[in-house]
Parts: structure tokens; sequence; C-alpha cells
């Protein structure tokens, strides 16, 4: 028996339909504090999870709850009707801390709607992916035209260190033949994506010690070196006077074929006036496909805090953004030999690995990609979707190159370029919610037309 199909005009009606109910579950989902992150009471990651398990059975799915040694993730199931193909969608329902409270215009975990925005921590990244999933879900009911699997995870932010195990124990449950990972951005309000590359990550600690306790500063200094002038001297060598990445041995590429306006960048990441962007060759070859270096944090005294006296050991939090095509096990290698190598005055460096993540990039061609661009033009009236790279990480998306070879892996996503994902004040476009739901419903059913890969 073929599952009823459903015309353009009826899956907006839809969506439109299901849209008020949609917006209040994501709500919901947004006041559950669930950060996976060390130190935060983890019943609230517990939490989210039950609330994603409830949502995926009122669409009808069986649903599980699966963990190996981190926080749980959420797989709910469909089966197929004959002879329709499967498609996995992901998401996750754990969010970034928040960070400085003051620099918040409203609770982060009440989300409230200022501007057709809707304001709260995860309230885009990565709550609303789940809820498109739901709404293209409702849409259907119960004449789903393929079979789905939604596998919501619920550690990405904290780096999805027990997704590569879940994803193997789970392998059968979740083979698919077409996977929507929702959890990127569009081009801009009014201009749909596909993400088509994201560089790779290294997060390490470098520790720069002089000392074996501190000293007088007007006793010693002079003669005898500080940690802190250690440290911010060897922080200074990752960078040439240009601002381009200066550790020997990274990868790099070129040819991104969108352009981006430096006045839109400049306004979008809020860029002060007078300061200049770094590195050197266009734009979206310095945020999408070559290497950047970022100093997140430093240990050190507080300066009100701190007294006259030399600092024995400082230690620095890096964020190295890898280029696609380079390989995170030599990358790190060659920044532990260039921080080695470059340590000022014979300083000690111990650098401490975090965790990496590989970066990737993804052959969009095919039919299950025109799929996914029909959808988008439809859904934005019109607007062709751009094919573009993401500068930040979403290092699964290898494991599942990897696990499912045969799989079109379609990057979408909710964000756009000023929800702020990461940041205060992270929100989401109201408007570009909708279209996002209706492509994504418009997407299953094309995926259905084009049918089963042979």
């Amino acid at each position: 028996m073929t599952a009823p199909t459903f015309t353009e005009s009826e899956l907006r009606a839809a969506i439109e339909r299901e849209l008020p109910g949609v917006r209040a579950d994501l709500e919901r989902l947004v006041r559950i504090p669930s950060i996976a992150f060390d130190g935060f009471d983890h019943s609230h990651v517990e939490r989210s999870a039950e609330a994603v398990a409830e949502l995926l059975r009122g669409c009808g799915l069986d649903v599980q709850f699966a963990r190996s040694g981190g926080q749980p993730a959420v797989i709910g199931r469909k089966p197929a009707p004959p002879g329709a193909p499967t498609v996995l969608l992901y998401a996750h329902h754990d969010v970034q801390p928040v960070g400085d409270l003051s620099l918040w215009e409203s609770d982060p975990f009440e989300p409230v709607e200022r501007d057709g925005r809707l304001y709260g921590r995860g309230a885009a990244d990565d709550k609303a992916g789940i809820m498109a999933h739901i709404a293209a879900l409702r849409a259907f009911g119960d004449a789903l035209p393929v079979g789905v699997v939604l596998f919501i995870e619920g550690e990405e932010e904290f780096g999805s260190d027990s997704l590569e195990r879940l994803l193997a124990e789970y392998r059968d449950e979740i083979a698919s033949d077409v996977i929507v990972i929702a959890d990127s951005a569009n081009w801009d309000v009014g201009v749909p994506a596909l993400t088509t590359s994201l560089r790779g990550l290294i997060n390490c600690f470098v520790e720069v010690r002089v000392l074996s306790h501190a000293v007088h500063s007007g006793m010693f200094g002079g003669a005898v070196p500080d940690a802190l002038t250690a440290l911010s001297r060897l922080l200074a060598t990752l960078h040439d006077d240009a601002g381009d990445v200066a550790v020997d041995g990274l990868f790099g590429r070129t040819g991104a074929t969108v352009d981006y306006p430096e006045e839109r960048l400049r306004g979008e990441a809020g860029l002060v006036d007078g300061v200049s962007f770094l590195g050197t060759g266009r734009l979206t070859d310095r945020i999408w496909t070559k290497p950047a270096l970022a100093v997140l944090g430093i240990d050190a005294p507080r300066t009100a805090e701190a007294p006259n006296a030399l600092v024995p050991a400082a230690k620095a939090k890096l964020s190295l953004r890898l280029a696609p095509g380079d390989d995170p096990k030599r990358a790190y290698a060659a920044l532990v030999a260039h921080l080695e190598k470059n340590a000022p005055w014979g300083a000690q460096v111990d650098v401490i690995f975090e965790h990496d993540g590989w970066p990737c990039v993804i052959d969009a061609s095919g039919p299950m990609y025109d799929a996914a661009r029909a959808a988008f033009r439809t859904a934005w009236d019109g607007v062709d979707a751009v094919d573009m790279g993401v500068g930040g990480s979403i290092p699964f998306i290898a494991t599942f190159q990897e696990m499912f070879p045969q799989a079109a892996i379609l990057v979408t996503g909710v964000e756009d370029p000023h929800s702020r994902a990461h940041g205060p004040n992270e929100s989401l476009h109201l408007g570009e919610f909708a279209r996002v739901c209706l492509a994504e419903a418009l997407l299953l059913a094309k995926v259905a037309e084009v049918g089963k890969p042979a």
C-alpha cells in the first residue's frame, strides 16, 4: 500500500495549522536549562530528554533512550511504507552555558518574543532544530510518506564524546538512506542554504611556568620573568602580522564560491569601529576553508585581587579550527611543536589536550540534494539555496559519512547570521523558522517521490 501524496498547498496549510503548537512546545523546551557541561545540574538534561521523548511519542514513534557513559540521547523510529526510503533526522537537546547573565536582555531560560524573534538559550541552537522535525511529522500525521529515525543527541555542545559509541551500538536501528542534520544555518534572512563544508576542531590548554612560587615584583622584577608576560609572548607567536595563523604544517585551502560583503560580516560579528579583519584572502576562505586560532580564556589572578608579585604559572585555553581536508592528530602535533619551540626565556610549556573533531566536505550532488534544493526554493518563494561553508564544527558528520557511505547527508539549520548562537541573547527568527518547517515537510515528500536508492 502506497502512502498518500500531499500537494504543496496541503503541506503549507498543515504547517500553518501546526505552528502555534510547535512554538509552544519549543518554548517549553527552552525553559529547561539542559547544559551538559561539567559542573552543571545534569538532571535538567534528563528532563529535556524526557520532554523530547514525549514529543516523539506524540508523533507515533517508537521511542528509546540511548547513552554510553554520557548524557541521554533519544531515538524515535517509524518504519517506512513499502518501498519508501528512510530518513534520519538529527538535532540535539542540550545547550551552551549562558555565560555572563548581565549581558542578556531577558532571562535566557524564559523565552521572549521581540521584533519577530524568539529569545532564549537553545531557541535556535538547537531546540528549534528538534521542533522543525516535529513540525514536519505533525504536518503528515499518520500518512508519513517515508520512514523516519529521529536521533536527538544530549551532549553535542559538550563535544559529543559518547556519540560515536552510540552510533556504533545503534547502527542497525538508525541506518537510513538520507540523513538530515538540522544544526547549521541559512545564508541570510530570506536566503536558505545547504552546508557543504565544515571546519574541524582542536581544543587544548597551554600552561607556562617560570617560577616554583610567586615572588615580590619589586625585589625580583627586571631579571626574573613572570608567567603572564611569558604566556603573552608565546600566544603572540600564533599569528603573523597580517593575522594569519603562523603554525607551520596546518592545511588551508581557497576556492569558496560565495562572497561575503565586508560590511555585512562586520555588522553580524559586531566588530567595533577601527578594528580590522584578521588574515589575508577572501573573507569566505578565511572563515570557512583556512585555519583559525583563538584564545578562549586565561587562568590568572583577577586584576582586582592581584598582589605585587611575579606570577609563577599561567594557563590559556586555545581553540584551533581546521580547514576541510586537515587531520586533527597531525594538526595537534604541529601546534604542540610550535608552542614548545617558541617558549620565551626557556619557560616550561605544558600542552594539555581537551578534544578534537574532524572537518568535512560534502559532495552535494544527486537526486536527494536536488530534492532538498527544490524544497527550499518552494519554502522561500522562489529563492534558490546557497551552497555554503561553515567555520564552525560538527565533527560527527565525518562519522556519519564513514558509517553510512551510501546515505545522502543534508546539513540544514534554523539559524541566521543574527541568531547569536553560543552567545548572549541567542534568538530564532520566527518567520524563517516557519519556512524551515515547511521546507522539511516538502523535503520528506520529495524524498518519497525520488524513492529508495537502488
